[in-house]
């Protein structure tokens, strides 16, 4: 298992530059932080954007792999996305993972927007968000018409300081995501049972986690590839609780997880509330002990 930890860009820096230095000294191996304008509770309360936030992780870190989870066609067109990730993926001296979802009706979509998107739009607009973001990031040059985004003549000069490109985290659960993912990913993402941000206790996420396993596996066969090859992210916190009630529940939680086909186990960076209210000492204590459930 590997661990990560999602830290809320709540703070403003000097405190926020803690959490991120301090997420690299107790042995995770990724942090991540949220790609929103606004978002659910946090609406009315300080908030800051992604691209300014992993910009400053990536100076005041040096191991661990800094990601979003997740960018969305909500906010970004592929080539203002490139543009960023290319930029990052090089002051982090290649640690970035570029985590991407089709995103939700919610504060996001209707700011700047009339009419929302259909569910089924959402779906079709990210296959191409996807597929246009892997050639901004792979050719020099690119030109792309499609349904829905154009790239005429795009030159990305600086490539990604990874090759061929920063790694794909996409978040999926049905079978159009899954083929996304299957595609493109070196990560599949999952919150749990999907549109859902009740907390529940963490074994009952247990039988979905496993359908959706089988479901990724499957998309992966269906287009010849294999499905060792795509890492299984599990963000816990929106719908998965209890996982940092203590050490003991984390790591019964890790193995759990493990058996259902979980290879990268998220959690929350404590909050003194809700949402994400836990104890940072609880945190610390768990840190202490990572090295021995860490799979590389």
């Amino acid at each position: 298992m590997r661990f990560g930890i999602m830290i809320v860009p709540e703070d403003r820096w000097q405190t926020a530059r803690l959490k991120w230095r301090q997420a690299e000294q107790m042995g995770f191996d990724h942090a991540w932080t949220y790609d929103h304008l606004n978002w659910r509770a946090f609406r009315a309360k300080e908030w800051f954007t992604l691209v300014p936030t992993l910009t400053a992780a990536a100076v005041e870190t040096e191991r661990i792999g800094l990601g979003v989870l997740v960018a969305s066609p909500n906010l970004r067109h592929p080539v203002h996305l490139a543009k960023d990730v290319a930029a990052i993926d090089d002051i982090s001296d290649g640690r970035l993972i570029l985590g991407l979802g089709a995103g939700a009706a919610g504060f996001d979509s209707t700011m700047t927007r009339r009419n929302p998107w259909s569910r089924s739009e959402r779906t079709e607009r990210f296959a191409e968000y996807v597929e246009l973001t892997d050639q901004l990031l792979t050719q020099p040059v690119t030109t792309f018409d499609g349904r829905y985004y154009l790239a005429n003549e795009v030159h990305s000069y600086p490539l990604c300081r990874q090759q061929p490109r920063v790694p794909f985290a996409i978040a999926a659960s049905g079978p159009r995501g899954m083929r996304v993912v299957a595609r493109h990913a070196s990560y599949w993402v999952t919150t749990g049972e999907p549109n859902q941000f009740a907390s529940a206790p963490y074994e009952q996420a247990l039988p979905v986690l496993r359908r959706q396993v089988e479901a990724l596996e499957k998309a992966c066969v269906e287009i010849g590839r294999d499905p060792s090859t795509v890492s299984r992210l599990l963000v816990t916190g929106p719908t998965v609780g209890g996982v940092l009630d203590s050490p003991a529940a984390f790591f019964d939680a890790a193995g759990r997880f493990a058996e259902a086909g979980i290879t990268d186990f998220v959690v929350q960076w404590p909050r003194p509330d809700e949402p994400f209210q836990a104890k940072v000492e609880v945190l610390e204590k768990i840190a202490e002990d990572l090295d021995r459930h860490r799979i590389t």
